[in-house]
């Protein structure tokens, strides 16, 4: 890919590259999806992956190799992802420009082209 995708923030690498180290992933494909689901309809999920499907498009950034489904890149263009530290505890935080609509919880969204059917939080 000429053109990222989504971008991941140098917080995020190093928290992603502490989780592979500490599940004994090194050299994993970090796979970033959207899935139907969460109470705005969409919810997006991350894991590690040993394997490139066809339908997959691949980036790197910060080290970290990068897997998306082509079907998924419409919603995930120009997604953020950062980790932010904060006295409660970390965690992942996403910004998706293309979201219309999210929930509290942060994880869910809905965009103009696509809805998803929402479930309870």
């Amino acid at each position: 890919m000429t053109e990222h995708v989504i971008t991941i923030s140098e917080a995020a690498a190093f928290q992603i590259k502490d989780m592979m180290k500490e599940n004994g992933e090194e050299g994993s494909y970090l796979r970033v999806a959207v899935k139907g689901g969460g109470c705005s309809g969409l919810s997006y999920g991350m894991g590690f992956e040993q394997e490139v499907n066809e339908d997959d498009q691949y980036d790197e950034q910060h080290g970290i190799k990068i897997l998306i489904k082509t079907e998924d890149a419409p919603i995930l263009k120009g997604v953020k992802i950062d980790f932010k530290q904060s006295l409660m505890g970390g965690g992942f935080t996403i910004d998706n420009p293309n979201a219309i609509a999210s929930c509290g919880c942060g994880s869910s969204f809905r965009t103009a082209a696509v809805a998803g059917t929402p479930e309870e939080c």
